[in-house]
């Protein structure tokens, strides 16, 4: 199993996307921190559409609360900008997939203790800041996908 993780996430359209890719998957959702939306907000439940039954999600106060819960894992912190695209890194089966807020991304503290796996989506033009923060969980968690069931 992969785990899909989404700090402070502040949209709630894109968490039920996020949310309903997991169901799609079998990956775990974590989600971490301060959200933007409450859990019952009614759009949150229309971007996840009947899904969410089918969601495997924890809830997580803090980052010092999800480190504990995925202790053992490797974490891979997905932002903008990084070094290494997301197409170098040999995802394993077990490994968690970290995202940042819309917005702010993650604290400069989590992308120092990760560094050694932080990887972005290639963005060549250069026209934008950032993806769409759900369509960035779902290429990087296909392609982690492909590399663990050799697909």
């Amino acid at each position: 199993m992969l785990h899909v993780a989404l700090w402070e996430p502040e949209i709630p359209p894109n968490t039920g996307n996020v949310a309903r890719l997991c169901a799609a998957t079998g990956a775990r959702l974590h989600l971490v921190g301060r959200l933007g939306f409450r859990l019952d907000d009614k759009s949150l439940k229309r971007a996840g559409l009947d899904y969410w039954p089918a969601v495997d999600w924890v809830r997580h106060a803090t980052m010092g609360d999800f480190e504990a819960a995925v202790a053992g894992q490797r974490v891979w912190v997905v932002e903008t900008p990084a070094d290494v695209a997301y197409t170098r890194a040999a995802f394993a089966d077990g490994d968690c997939l970290l995202f940042g807020s819309e917005s702010k991304g993650l604290p400069a503290g989590v992308r120092e203790r990760y560094a050694g796996r932080l990887v972005g989506v290639p963005m060549p033009t250069g026209a934008v800041r950032s993806l769409n923060l759900a369509t960035t969980v779902g290429i990087v968690l296909y392609e982690a996908l492909r590399q663990v069931h050799d697909w």
